[in-house]
């Protein structure tokens, strides 16, 4: 959520490792038809396929509304980048029943796991 086309920015790069590393990429993004090659949606409730996570880009005060439109949409799980954090988004992931992980990186925790794609 948040990718971004500013190849300076880690919502351009973390994504962009993942899908060299084998995992589809769905860039959300209201202001562009696509990233990295990749048709963007303009929020998740555009989405036509259901995906098995939702990783935020966005600052934390916007983490919350993410997460209830990933709630909505029935993702299995959540991930707020490096530097995001929402006690309020853990509730609503939380009792939703969605796995949820905060202020981690997403590429780097593939790096250290050694991911090739998400299953």
């Amino acid at each position: 959520m948040g990718a971004s086309r500013d190849p300076s920015k880690p919502s351009h790069t973390v994504p962009l490792q993942m899908l060299r590393h084998g995992w589809k990429i769905i860039p959300v993004n209201p202001f562009v038809d696509e990233v990295f090659g990749v048709k963007t949606v303009p929020t998740l409730a555009d989405l036509a396929e259901a995906v098995d996570l939702v990783d935020i880009f966005r600052p934390s005060a916007d983490a919350v509304e993410i997460v209830r439109q990933a709630v909505a949409i029935k993702a299995p799980a959540v991930w707020l980048q490096s530097g995001i954090v929402s006690a309020e988004a853990r509730r609503i992931a939380t009792e939703a029943g969605i796995d949820y992980v905060e202020d981690r990186c997403l590429a780097v925790e593939r790096a250290v796991a050694r991911l090739t794609k998400l299953t």
